[in-house]
């Protein structure tokens, strides 16, 4: 019988991250898109957010459904309307609620791309790497983005391991 461990394989890092962020989405009440976010740097998840709305308040389903929806306003418009804070205005939320800094190279894994109004608070806190799923009407997020230097990444899982 040997002695040897037997050869584990280890999801790539981003596959890992975006397999929790898939998770953190389950928590969402949104009845279009359910979004789940995580920041992290070196490795540790510094904070996580889904899509739901502020603290305390009703969703969207304990209240007849989505206004957004009843009104026929399509996916990325109007989303003022919207009583859901995104799941990634939600992360920055929580670090800030906990205390947790968001200085250095931080990395957004995030199940959806972003809207401009979360790039515009992601280039704040100084994100410096995004990786995202599924695409969302809004060009002018990636614009701003790209400007601001930030890595962009649309993730598929890879299949490479980490060992």
């Amino acid at each position: 019988m040997s002695s040897e461990a037997p050869h584990r394989i280890r999801p790539a890092w981003d596959d890992y991250f975006m397999d929790i962020a898939h998770v953190v989405a389950t928590r969402s009440t949104c009845e279009r898109r359910q979004v789940g976010a995580l920041l992290v740097k070196d490795r540790r998840i510094l904070a996580t957010g889904y899509n739901g709305p502020p603290k305390g308040l009703q969703h969207c389903a304990e209240l007849g459904g989505c206004f957004r929806r009843q009104q026929g306003i399509p996916s990325g418009q109007r989303i003022e309307l919207c009583r859901e804070l995104h799941a990634e205005q939600n992360a920055i939320i929580q670090a800030a609620v906990h205390g947790v800094g968001l200085e250095g190279d931080i990395i957004c894994y995030c199940t959806c791309q972003h809207c401009v109004t979360c790039a515009k608070m992601l280039i704040n806190v100084s994100v410096s790497r995004i990786v995202y799923e599924g695409e969302y009407p809004d060009h002018l997020s990636l614009d701003m983005l790209q400007e601001a230097g930030v890595e962009l990444h649309r993730w598929q899982r890879s299949g490479e391991r980490d060992v």
